[in-house]
């Protein structure tokens, strides 16, 4: 019920349409790079699904922490716009109910744009290369992958709007994470698993333990931030 509740609220807000035209953005990265430079790639020796997610990847990646920080933004500010989660607090409804329908609506369309990503690959590697027999398989656990990474910027990003009543201030904060993952080295585990960082590391067929180790970090996190959620929302009521 609250999933649609929270369509109904984002109906003219333009959160999905930001997330289709940002999903298509993203989608165009590799086909418009593979089109101007594919005399790069074909020869390389990778897999080729390796070879166009090293290549663009973290363009795609970059497009879709935002997109998650800027829907975060949009589903909040409908609540406190005109004290609609003043008034919200009179009904028998539960902020962390709120919470979890904003994470669900979130998840969905980040799986969408996943969807769109995951279509573009398709058609570059059919295009350029060759699409082998277990072609499918690993684009799905790539794409498995990278969406289980996304699920903690999601719920930072929630998080941090929920805290902020102003729209540009959480913004303002979600874009300064975005831009510190992209500057924090790669080759260090532990900064690397900042949640706005993880959604920029692609799965690793080669070293298979480190990307358990992220899988692991990516389930610890979403406990950790939802611990969080839930401290928040008591503290705040006592305060109010």
């Amino acid at each position: 019920m609250s999933v649609f509740l929270e369509c109904k609220k984002v109906k003219r807000t333009g959160f999905l349409a930001a997330f289709l035209g940002g999903g298509i953005l993203a989608a165009a990265v590799p086909v418009i790079n593979m089109a101007v430079r594919s005399e790069m790639y074909l020869n390389l020796p990778e897999h080729p699904m390796q070879i166009l997610l090293g290549a663009n990847w973290q363009m795609m990646a970059m497009l879709n922490v935002l997109l998650a920080n800027a829907g975060a933004c949009l589903l909040y500010h409908t609540e406190y716009a005109d004290n609609a989660m003043q008034k919200m607090k009179s009904l028998p409804i539960r902020e962390s109910s709120i919470f979890l329908g904003k994470v669900v609506l979130t998840t969905l369309m980040s799986i969408i744009v996943l969807a769109i990503e995951a279509g573009a690959i398709t058609f570059c590697t059919y295009h350029w290369f060759e699409i082998g027999n277990a072609f499918f398989g690993e684009l799905c656990k790539y794409f498995g992958y990278s969406f289980l990474l996304m699920l903690p910027c999601i719920i930072l990003s929630l998080l941090i709007s929920e805290a902020c009543k102003n729209m540009w201030v959480s913004l303002g904060i979600g874009v300064v994470c975005v831009f510190t993952a992209t500057i924090l080295p790669t080759n260090n585990f532990a900064l690397s698993l900042f949640p706005f960082a993880m959604p920029f590391q692609v799965f690793a067929s080669t070293d298979l333990t480190q990307s358990i180790h992220y899988i692991y970090g990516a389930v610890a996190e979403l406990a950790i931030l939802s611990l969080l959620q839930l401290a928040f929302v008591k503290i705040r009521r006592s305060f109010e």
